[in-house]
């Protein structure tokens, strides 16, 4: 069999906890579209109209059609046989509500402006989100207001290092945006994501991964409906800079500013 092109993904990387479980299965099938259709089947995939959610060849894409207000319209994903749209399906099948959200958003936005060379800015802040956020799930705490705020001000040190020890016991970050994933299948340090801050009780971290993510998947897709969208809601992640996520994290590491950048000052 001729190599494939997520063959090489090392699919044991932090950054692809989010998708593991499901790339997994996609590449053990000897044909990864048909196991993708028919695990959004059994999932019971729509998208936000109550249509049965399908991933389809770019092909079937009629020409001239935006490609949200397809999936919009038909349910129907146009999917090409690479990593962008690989990791895009795999997200649908991880975070089905968020999924379904964004794309009423998107497709709301398409119907209301048209396909112009600005995509306006709350279609940009979802398109954002979609490509290459990372959700920064936090204890609505103290504990965790320190850490989403020294994050925002783009106190690295404190962040990564003097609040180390926060990360997985009551602070996680999720991979979200399949750009972003792409991205990192051949990681580099000045990678940075989009973050979208949720706050939970502690108990979500006592609860099994499976748990947890249908959780942030109701949860973010309920703030996703309420909330005006824009990209003032995203904070910057280096993502390499997350603790456990790269190996070379020593002191030095989160001194390069051309990648830990102080933070903008005000005119």
């Amino acid at each position: 069999m001729s190599e494939r092109f997520f063959d090489q993904i090392d699919w044991s990387a932090r950054w692809f906890d989010t998708v593991r479980p499901y790339a997994q299965q996609l590449i053990a099938a000897q044909d990864w579209r048909a196991c993708l259709n028919r695990l959004a089947g059994e999932m019971q995939l729509q998208n936000h109209l109550g249509l049965a959610v399908q991933f389809i060849p770019q092909e079937e894409l009629p020409e001239g059609t935006a490609y949200e207000a397809h999936i919009n319209a038909t349910g129907k994903v146009p999917t090409r046989e690479n990593l962008h749209d690989f990791f895009n399906a795999l997200v649908w099948l991880s975070f089905p509500e968020i999924k379904r959200q964004l794309n009423a958003l998107q497709a709301a936005q398409i119907a209301a402006l048209g396909i112009g060379k600005s995509r306006g800015p709350a279609r940009d802040a979802a398109t954002i989100f979609d490509e290459n956020a990372a959700l920064l799930v936090v204890e609505n705490s103290e504990a965790g207001d320190d850490l989403i705020e020294a994050l925002r001000l783009h106190q690295w040190d404190s962040a990564f290092v003097q609040q180390r020890s926060k990360f997985d016991r009551c602070a996680k970050v999720w991979s979200f945006g399949h750009a972003l994933m792409e991205k990192l299948v051949n990681p580099y340090k000045a990678i940075t994501a989009h973050s979208w801050v949720l706050r939970v009780e502690p108990q979500h971290f006592a609860l099994s991964r499976d748990n947890s993510l249908m959780q942030i998947d109701q949860l973010v897709s309920q703030q996703l409906l309420t909330h005006g969208l824009t990209t003032a809601d995203y904070t910057p992640l280096p993502v390499l800079g997350i603790p456990g996520w790269w190996e070379e994290q020593n002191p030095g590491f989160y001194a390069d500013q051309s990648v830990f950048r102080p933070p903008r000052q005000k005119k």
